[in-house]
């Protein structure tokens, strides 16, 4: 389960933005796992809402787009939607693919309350 992993890693690079841009805590999470990212969409949010309780992360609401993976096809010469990095080419049937969209995840956007952090 190496969303878990993911979690973690989203969870330090937003808290490590929070001590450096000094917002309390998140209002919206806005990611994108992409359809060839590799990512179980399901397990990562599963794995954020574990985590997140005494974080600036623990009363946001988590939002996961996941676009749709796109490649170009080497032998048609055009941008095509594919399912996954198996495909053929839906125009012209070749194996010939390279993936172009939908392999990233990412941290989008964050909607923060801008308060500063009092300092003990």
């Amino acid at each position: 389960m190496h969303e878990l992993s993911l979690a973690g890693g989203i969870v330090q690079l937003v808290e490590d933005a929070a001590a450096r841009e000094r917002f309390r805590r998140v209002q919206v999470l806005r990611l994108e796992a992409g359809a060839l990212s590799g990512v179980e969409v399901r397990a990562l949010r599963f794995a954020l809402e574990s985590i997140v309780p005494g974080t600036c992360l623990a009363e946001a609401r988590i939002e996961i787009d996941e676009p749709p993976a796109q490649a170009w096809c080497l032998g048609c010469n055009q941008s095509v939607p594919i399912l996954s990095r198996l495909d053929p080419c839906p125009e012209c049937g070749g194996a010939r693919l390279q993936p172009t969209g939908g392999t990233e995840l990412r941290v989008v956007d964050l909607l923060v309350d801008d308060e500063p952090a009092t300092q003990p």
